[in-house]
């Protein structure tokens, strides 16, 4: 029986249970899935197979899962770099309210930037969590992506009307799960613990038990009112809160988790939920230094998977996943002292491990039944010379630009770094278009220079302004009675 793909005689990092790495290995992808992972033999260029790989001078991996995103903002990058954390959101909040009916060019345009980007770099599967999600939903199916989608839910970051945004999501799940072949998945994503009311979090639940297969993705322990808005919805805390409802369990993925501590670092792996991480942006745009660093050590030593994510990677203007390996180590180094991490960890947490956490165990592994999803980076070069200690090079060294092959369910989606399921010149024409659109239309000043945003009285005037209202008189109201109980 012919094979999909076949790689031979090249250093295989399998990510499996015992960690083991091939310095001469062999892994061969039939009808979709791992089928071989060994080391090599003659005989083994002579495979039957539509795509035979010399390894030479090749090191192979499982494919990078980004496991935290938002995608659909992706053609701003750089309009956002020069600011501080309150201006930012001061900006981003009222833009991401005009996503939900306006842009449209601007969004399909990040989608497909996004999904060009994601596999020149090696990342093969996405969890995204976005205003409007069947925009790109069919933009990353085509490209070769696997991902999970879902459209944000809130009812005190934006004014947008609830039932609104149930059948949104509703109609997400029923139109998108498990199309392109399963590659594509539908996710509920209540937007975060600190913008959601208890009767939000009750309809999550609700619809959350209509589709039991389906994950739950969230932005969780972000910011130190993430409990006291919990407190605000009549609970101990915030995880306190998810378990009340229903929702503090295996098919939770809980985006930074910063402010947690042991006993929250205890209910999450009891509940065999996930974590992502996402060092990056929380390195650029730091909002208060004493706040905690995501407790990744401790989450990983209690059973927690923990996976790298990129998150608004438009912000601090960064597409490459390897990367956020190395600040993940840095940054946890510099909050906690040296060796948070070894090596391998990091990979792990590149690849199974972030599968792991957006629930999706059948990737981020060359194991036999594994989806064939994989990676192909170039190590003939001086800064993988000598090849030694091989997981301190991919976590310490290895970039974007190394990735020279990609493999999603055998099909062979990058080839000598060329992405071979999209048109990248029209990709990118069709982005700068969109932002000049985008820029005619608005008051967004987007040239070579610094970047000129609204004035602050335009933004204020376009902002959401009854669920903010809402969110900040429960958030303050709150601190007062903590102060005075």
């Amino acid at each position: 029986m012919t094979a999909d793909f076949v790689v031979h005689d090249a250093v295989v990092v399998t990510v499996d249970e015992r960690n083991r790495v091939y310095e001469s290995g062999t892994v061969v992808v039939r009808d979709g899935d791992i089928a071989t992972v060994r080391e090599s033999r003659a005989g083994d260029a002579e495979i039957d197979a539509d795509h035979v790989l010399d390894g030479a001078g090749r090191l192979v991996l499982p494919g990078l899962v980004n496991a935290h995103a938002h995608l659909e903002g992706t053609a701003l990058t750089g309009a956002f770099s020069e600011m501080g954390p309150v201006e930012l959101f001061a900006q981003m909040t009222p833009l991401i309210a005009d996503m939900a009916s306006e842009h449209d060019d601007l969004l399909r345009a990040g989608y497909e930037l996004a999904a060009l980007t994601h596999l020149q770099g090696g990342v093969t599967t996405v969890n995204t969590m976005d205003v409007r999600p069947a925009l790109g939903a069919d933009v990353l199916g085509e490209a070769g992506l696997r991902a999970v989608m879902g459209p944000m839910l809130s009812d005190l970051f934006w004014d947008r009307p609830v039932d609104a945004q149930f059948e949104q999501a509703r109609s997400f799940v029923e139109q998108f799960h498990g199309s392109y072949d399963g590659r594509i998945s539908a996710a509920i994503c209540p937007h975060d613990d600190w913008s959601c009311t208890r009767d939000l979090w009750e309809r999550v639940a609700d619809l959350a038990a209509e589709y039991p297969e389906v994950p739950v993705h969230t932005h969780l322990l972000e910011l130190g009112e993430s409990d006291e808005m919990a407190r605000a919805n009549g609970s101990d805390d915030s995880l306190a809160l998810l378990d009340a409802v229903g929702l503090l369990d295996d098919r939770l993925v809980g985006a930074h988790f910063r402010v947690a501590d042991e006993r929250d670092i205890e209910r999450m792996s009891g509940a065999d939920a996930g974590v992502a991480h996402c060092p990056s942006i929380f390195g650029y745009y730091n909002l208060d230094p004493e706040t905690p660093w995501t407790p990744v050590a401790d989450l990983r030593e209690a059973g927690v998977a923990v996976g790298l994510g990129l998150d608004d990677h438009y912000w601090h203007d960064s597409v490459d996943l390897f990367e956020e390996a190395r600040s993940a180590r840095l940054l946890a180094n510099l909050d906690a002292g040296a060796q948070q991490y070894d090596s391998m960890a990091l990979v792990r947490m590149l690849t199974a491990e972030s599968a792991d956490a957006v629930g999706i165990e059948s990737v981020g592994r060359l194991v036999p039944g594994a989806r064939g999803d994989l990676i192909v980076l170039d190590v003939e070069q001086a800064k993988f010379t000598p090849l030694t200690n091989v997981p301190a090079q991919i976590a310490n060294s290895a970039r974007r630009s190394d990735v020279e092959t990609v493999v999603v369910d055998g099909e062979v989606v990058v080839e000598d770094g060329v992405v071979q399921t999209m048109d990248a010149k029209a990709v990118r024409e069709r982005a700068t278009a969109a932002v000049e659109q985008f820029t005619a239309a608005t008051e967004w000043d987007l040239g070579l220079g610094t970047p000129e945003p609204p004035a602050p009285r335009d933004v204020l005037a376009d902002a959401p302004k009854r669920g903010p209202a809402k969110l900040l008189g429960r958030i303050g109201a709150q601190k007062l009675r903590d102060v005075f109980r």
